[in-house]
């Protein structure tokens, strides 16, 4: 079986990296840039840095730095008014995940009519304005990847939509962007990553480019997650959690996300809640159900994450994976959906669409092992008790 591989035409690496980004639009042949980030970005000095280095290089800069967390449609049509109004001829994505996929999908509305649930999975958007990421997360790979999320406005549905347009042309991959992220964004980012290269690993869609890249990810993940939220200064660790989220990135774009981004989407949607963090609540629960549909795969990755020994059993391995993902969330204080602050009542009201909303997105069909309506709502359900079935039995 052949496998078609995306990746962006040019990706700068490491300390510094954010400064090539006069020389990469120059070498594109781009000379309008907008900048679109958040506030956050530009209340604390990476937006001025951008602008002075673009300035000094002669470009006509635009800024849009309105973009919101788990962007919806609303905050893209902003984006889209002021990038048509800029006369910009690229698109600069600074920030997380959020400002690096409104500016993916800015990118690729600015060359069609209609609202964007015209052009959600299953239809592709192949095409669109070029963006250069930058990100300042270690998390979403959006730097990588021809996918981007979206929330409706009108009807508070996370759509997924996808895309070679979706893939950026070039990434400026600087750690030192995030020196700065908090424990709680560092843990959520990571193991939002770790969701990624996982699930692309299992995934239906798997192939042998993907399976390195996702084996190295997961091994990275659980060896320096920990240490960047204990000593958020540690380079080291800053610089592997930035390398990893984008092979992560890499990977799932190149595979696919499962059943827990799919059942992710819903969450975050209806409650609000950061996308890492609904992924990580999802994790434990949703792998032991799945593990039978994949054995071998998830016992390999149980070894490389290194819950279990190389000649451990697989159902040793397997057993091992679970509870070494429920112990990883649990040290990084991953909450549940009640002690975030949903209710009980909210919750429940909310799986029957929750469960429809997952099964449209499509990602679950990529699951090993796949379920119907009935299942994931009865998965959402054991989330919400937090019963994990460690010995899966």
């Amino acid at each position: 079986m052949s496998a078609a591989i995306l990746m962006p035409r040019r990706i700068h690496m490491g300390a510094g990296a954010i400064d090539k980004l006069a020389e990469t639009l120059t070498e594109f042949g781009f000379r309008r840039p907008l900048i679109v980030t958040d506030p956050f970005i530009a209340s604390c000095g990476y937006l001025t840095r951008v602008e002075e280095l673009l300035a000094a290089a002669g470009f006509e800069v635009a800024v849009f730095d309105q973009c919101v967390p788990d962007p919806t449609t609303d905050s893209v049509a902003s984006g889209l008014e002021c990038l048509r109004t800029s006369g910009a001829d690229v698109l600069v994505g600074l920030g997380g995940g959020s400002s690096i996929d409104t500016a993916k999908t800015m990118a690729v509305l600015a060359e069609r009519d209609g609202p964007l649930r015209d052009y959600k999975v299953p239809n592709r958007l192949d095409s669109g304005l070029p963006v250069i990421a930058i990100p300042t997360t270690a998390g979403t790979g959006s730097e990588a990847t021809n996918a981007s999320v979206v929330t409706d406005a009108d009807t508070d549905e996370k759509m997924l939509c996808l895309g070679m347009g979706l893939m950026p042309m070039a990434a400026l991959v600087d750690y030192e962007l995030t020196l700065s992220m908090p424990r709680r964004l560092t843990a959520d980012t990571g193991l939002d990553t770790l969701c990624h290269a996982l699930e692309a690993f299992v995934s239906k869609k798997a192939n042998p480019f993907a399976d390195a890249l996702a084996l190295d990810v997961v091994a990275a993940v659980v060896k320096w997650l920990p240490i960047a939220c204990a000593s958020p200064d540690n380079r080291e660790a800053r610089e592997a959690m930035m390398m990893a989220a984008m092979k992560g990135g890499m990977a799932f774009s190149n595979a696919s996300v499962t059943l827990i981004h799919g059942m992710s989407r819903p969450v975050g949607a209806h409650f609000h809640v950061p996308h890492g963090m609904s992924n990580a609540m999802l994790l434990p629960v949703v792998t032991a159900w799945s593990v039978n549909g994949a054995p071998e795969r998830y016992a390999q990755a149980a070894r490389a994450m290194g819950f279990a020994d190389p000649l451990d059993s697989q159902s040793k391995a397997l057993e091992a994976l679970v509870k070494g993902l429920h112990g990883l969330c649990r040290d990084l204080d991953v909450p549940s959906p009640e002690a975030f602050g949903v209710s009980e009542r909210d919750w429940f009201a909310a799986v029957p669409l929750m469960a429809q909303q997952a099964l449209a997105s499509g990602s679950p069909a990529n699951n090993p092992r796949v379920p119907d309506a009935a299942t994931i709502e009865q998965l959402y359900s054991d989330i919400w008790h937090g019963d994990v079935n460690l010995s899966l039995n």
